[in-house]
């Protein structure tokens, strides 16, 4: 039976199924990338907010928590930690002075380079012990996930 004969309450099942599948494996190879950072890494917190800042250029505390669905007064600490190590600086708006642009530095740029770096440095290793044909699906698969995130 092909999918276009497939009834409908047997397709909702494999999609769940294929969903299911794709969230367990993303977050256990996202868990796993997590493990293979050094010891004393940023939180995934100050990672995210990095890599927003580094993708989108400035933005307001508000603008970087809705990314991450979370509100501006949970990420102060981090916006704290990262300004007082020196990996982002924070600006009156010109438009609106209550509020605060939040810009990438340099030592951000070349600390969210040297995390990412080493990440994907465990992620080859891993990648090496598999075929040709299984990188490539996962290429594409890579590519069908960052459509599905950007929906």
């Amino acid at each position: 039976m092909t999918n276009a004969e497939t009834p409908p309450d047997h397709l909702e099942t494999d999609h769940l199924e294929t969903a299911t599948a794709i969230r367990q494996g993303a977050i256990r190879l996202a868990r796993r990338l997590r493990s293979s950072r050094a010891p004393g890494a940023l939180s995934t917190n100050k990672i995210s907010v990095l890599s927003h800042l580094k993708r989108h250029g400035p933005a307001t505390p508000g603008e970087i928590a809705a990314v991450d669905r979370q509100q501006p007064q949970s990420l102060t600490r981090v916006f704290a930690d990262l300004e007082r190590d020196g990996l982002i600086v924070r600006s009156a708006d010109a438009g609106d002075r209550r509020q605060s642009i939040i810009t990438l530095t340099d030592a951000g740029s070349r600390e969210l380079e040297r995390d990412v770096a080493e990440r994907d440095a465990w992620l080859a290793g891993a990648l090496a012990g598999l075929t040709e044909t299984e990188r490539q699906v996962l290429r594409l698969a890579a590519a069908l996930m960052e459509h599905i995130a950007d929906g």
